[in-house]
């Protein structure tokens, strides 16, 4: 799958910190990387109704890492995903009557120019679902022979073979649980409520998830070799897709906190079990973005989207602003009243930056680093730039021919704010 084109990123002087991130199934602050080579896998969207500010702020928070990391000397290998395949797309197609096909493409594209708009730079391995399900195969297969996954009779299925449909035996896993820490109630309830079958007859335990859906009638399918025809369940690939892009261990696996259960505790499982033990070094989530104080979701149909913004002529770099103003892991609600506030700190920048000299640049560009290094503190790396972009205003501070060219670089360079 192509990605959208990178944005251009200016040199700075000096170089940055070692970036520590707030670890979600520790809440421990770790190093975000373990050496000089920084991996990192992000889960992309799926692609029935793209892209709401949800997402965005998911993924320019770790366009902010990936900036960090760069400015520090690390080498960057980024990874992601299209769930191009998956029941809210077939559902969503169904009741639209467009081919879901054409509906993924349509709505992949439309992610793409959002972000191209937000200045984020894509992945270096960018894979659709449909594209890898022979590598997934590949893995359940490998499940099966290790006793790691099971079969369960799918008597709806189009070929009554007995195959069945596969699910992994999270008992073969005993670090299950580790990535989200939560009971077991609870982690039934999310299940349920997330995309899990907990009960579904048939299954060694309740939280057992699919790996792969044998064909039923009016669903897409793929050959799957000694499974049967059938296509991938949702969690199986995330973990073939980072395995394969970036080798495992890997450094971060990130999303929205709504992944942390059931998706990357069960993704996380599924790679420790075809790697003896590997999956992610560190699961880092976003916090959720509400509209009217609920959480801004497509089941809720409460969306801002970001190709509606850009359509009613609002700068995506005040956007891009907007989400920047709040640190990475909290929850918040999008207003008219933040985004007015970006677009009014978006104009003071500019203003600025606008003149030859202006305040010396090289503390700040220090304290933009110091935020970023401790666990992607934009709204303090914002506080900074303010406080040199007030004095450049003011006039009151002693001139330094090119400091304003310093400024717009680091913005650019470590906060993707484009001036």
């Amino acid at each position: 799958m192509l990605t959208w084109p990178p944005p251009f990123i200016p040199q700075i002087p000096g170089r940055g910190f070692p970036v520590q991130v707030r670890d979600s199934s520790t809440d421990r602050l770790v190093l975000a990387a373990a050496g000089q080579d920084a991996t990192l896998y992000v889960c992309g969207i799926t692609p029935y109704d793209a892209t709401h500010l949800g997402h965005a702020a998911t993924y320019v928070a770790f366009d902010v890492l990936g900036r960090a990391w760069r400015d520090s000397g690390y080498t960057v290998r980024y990874a992601s995903n299209v769930t191009d395949v998956d029941d809210p797309l077939l559902e969503r197609a169904a009741a639209t009557g467009v081919d879901w096909r054409d509906l993924a493409a349509e709505q992949t594209a439309l992610y793409a120019e959002d972000m191209t708009a937000l200045a984020v730079i894509p992945p270096d391995v960018y894979s659709g679902v449909v594209e890898v399900i022979p590598a997934v195969v590949e893995a359940v297969e490998v499940l099966l022979a290790a006793g790691a996954a099971y079969r369960v009779p799918s008597p709806d299925a189009l070929d009554d073979d007995g195959l069945g449909d596969v699910y992994a035996d999270l008992s073969a896993d005993i670090d299950f649980g580790a990535v989200a820490g939560l009971d077991d109630d609870t982690m039934r309830a999310l299940s349920r409520e997330r995309g899990g079958d907990p009960e579904r007859p048939g299954k060694r335990a309740p939280l057992d998830p699919l790996l792969w859906r044998r064909e039923r009638s009016g669903e897409p399918a793929w050959d799957g070799g000694s499974l049967g025809r059938g296509r991938p369940g949702w969690h199986i690939e995330c973990a073939v897709i980072a395995r394969d892009a970036l080798g495992l261990p890997f450094d971060v696996e990130g999303g929205g906190s709504d992944l942390l259960f059931p998706h990357h505790e069960m993704s996380t499982s599924h790679a420790r079990l075809l790697d003896s033990g590997h999956g992610a070094r560190v699961h880092l989530h976003t916090g959720m973005v509400g509209l009217g104080g609920h959480k801004m979701s497509k089941s809720r149909g409460n969306l801002v989207l970001v190709s509606a913004l850009r359509e009613q002529g609002v700068d995506p770099m005040a956007v891009r602003l907007a989400i920047l103003a709040h640190r990475y892991r909290d929850d918040w609600d999008w207003t008219d009243a933040e985004l007015h506030a970006a677009q009014d700190r978006l104009e003071r920048w500019r203003r600025a930056v606008s003149g030859n000299g202006g305040p010396d640049a090289d503390s700040t560009l220090a304290a933009v680093r110091v935020a970023l290094a401790d666990d992607l503190d934009t709204p303090a790396a914002l506080a900074a730039v303010d406080a040199w972009a007030d004095l450049a205003l003011a006039g009151t501070a002693e001139p330094v021919e090119g400091a304003p060219g310093i400024m717009g670089r680091l913005l650019d360079a470590l906060l993707g704010i484009r001036l």
